[in-house]
């Protein structure tokens, strides 16, 4: 064997292990697989929870991640976001699943075509879903028939459209598809176990660890394709909101807007009534745009905003022209009135508390009224610096002077002038001014007594 021929036979072996190593590397990289992105919903479903779910697939989707797991509290929602999380859910090429959880929570209205969308459904024990009934917005109660079949009618074609959605979307993932066409049309419920033993859902799992565990190894169909899941050393990252989905959460609080209004309309009246205060105009125009906002991603009935407005324009008057209450009462039963209608209460999710409306609204009766009241004492106050404050306010001699000499007032010395001779300590009364020079006389006998 010549000399040249042994490195060559050396690298051989060396090269095998160094492709050995590689291989199981790369064969132990793609068993782990990717992180698995965790969103959280809870509360009622707006504008803001579709935002961020899509958000948080999408992220998913750049990242490279096994799966998207969506943990889910709510009592429902608002079709229309609804309709958009669905659409999300199943054109994602990251398989989702939902997981109601934890324990005690639920998975109502809105929240049970979510699961019936994911590509994995799962609940923790003591949870339960469905009664998926869509609320009618429309009052039926009508006086002659005609009204009576229209209204009929619509809800038909609501409860018909309702039904074969949650039917598409419980044959697309094999689930029990009886049962959700029962969910919507008889407002059926089941318990975590309950669902499990109707093929409505897959798992049951304590914690999103066993629920991690049980999906490792699990089959499943994503756009077509089937996909094997690898979750039992997963990465998980939780997904968090930006500013700008948080602001709409908290605006989109029907609570959070009657305060904003409020707020607005407070600012604004007090910027017209006290012009140049700057702050609470600036303040209050930003609170009624953050309003208007909110008002357009949520179920409102501008009948009772239009009642809102009446009650604070009632409570203004009883400033204006005092009626012994009538007016205050009648302006704070408005806003109170006004706004329970304005929100509807049987949305899942956009109610507005009784107690909170009528508290609120008689807090802001009695600081508008003290408010108004005050701002008009202030006008009918006069003036309170410059020229005109002085002129007739009473000073005092600092010293013996005939003709000229000074007086204190207003916390400062000023030159004076008086046609008859004044003594120190002498309370003078001012007539008028002649530039800087007060122009004064002796306070009459009587007025200085008082």
């Amino acid at each position: 064997m010549k000399v040249s021929d042994r490195p060559a036979g050396r690298a051989g072996p060396i090269l095998a292990i160094l492709a050995l190593l590689l291989a199981v590397t790369w064969s132990q990289t793609a068993a782990a697989g990717g992180p698995v992105v965790e969103l959280e919903i809870e509360g009622g479903i707006g504008v803001a929870t579709a935002d961020y779910v899509k958000s948080g697939i999408e992220h998913a989707v750049d990242i490279g991640a096994e799966l998207v797991i969506l943990n889910m509290d709510t009592p429902g929602g608002l079709m229309k976001p609804m309709r958009a999380i669905v659409q999300d859910i199943l054109a994602s090429p990251v398989p989702v699943a939902v997981y109601v959880t934890p324990a005690g929570a639920r998975a109502d209205s809105a929240g049970t075509y979510i699961l019936f969308a994911a590509h994995v459904a799962a609940m923790a024990p003591t949870t339960h879903l469905g009664a998926a009934t869509p609320v009618a917005l429309i009052d039926g109660a009508g006086d002659d028939g005609s009204e009576d079949t229209e209204t009929a009618a619509t809800d038909r074609k609501i409860m018909n459209d309702a039904v074969s959605y949650i039917r598409g979307l419980a044959e697309r993932h094999g689930r029990n598809v009886e049962w959700a066409e029962d969910a919507v049309t008889e407002a059926a419920t089941l318990t975590a176990t309950e669902a499990l033993e109707n093929d409505v859902i897959e798992f049951i799992a304590v914690d999103r660890n066993a629920l991690l565990e049980q999906l490792d190894g699990h089959e499943i169909t994503v756009n077509g394709q089937s996909r094997t899941l690898s979750t039992s050393d997963a990465r998980v990252v939780a997904f968090e909101p930006d500013w700008r989905i948080r602001l709409l959460t908290v605006i989109s609080n029907p609570e959070i807007v009657v305060i904003l209004g409020l707020i607005g309309l407070y600012g604004l009246m007090y910027e017209g009534w006290n012009p140049g205060a700057i702050v609470p105009g600036v303040v209050g125009a930003i609170c009624l745009l953050l309003a208007a906002y909110a008002l357009q991603v949520i179920p409102v009935n501008y009948a009772g905003l239009g009642l809102i407005i009446i009650g604070v324009g009632l409570m203004v008057a009883e400033a204006y022209a005092p009626s012994f209450g009538a007016l205050g009462l009648g302006g704070a039963a408005a806003f109170v009135f006004g706004a329970i209608i304005m929100f509807d209460t049987d949305v899942p999710g956009f109610g507005i508390s009784y107690a909170f409306v009528t508290g609120i609204g008689l807090v802001f009766a009695v600081l508008l009224v003290w408010l108004v009241g005050y701002l008009l004492k202030l006008r009918r106050r006069g003036a309170v610096s410059g020229r005109e404050s002085i002129v007739g306010s009473v000073a005092t001699v600092l010293e013996d002077f005939t003709d000229d000499g000074r007086v204190w007032i207003e916390g400062e010395a000023w030159q004076a002038r008086s046609a008859v001779p004044v003594s120190k300590d002498q309370r003078v009364v001012v007539r008028t001014m002649d530039g800087l020079v007060l122009v004064v006389e002796p306070v009459p006998e009587s007025r200085g007594d008082r």
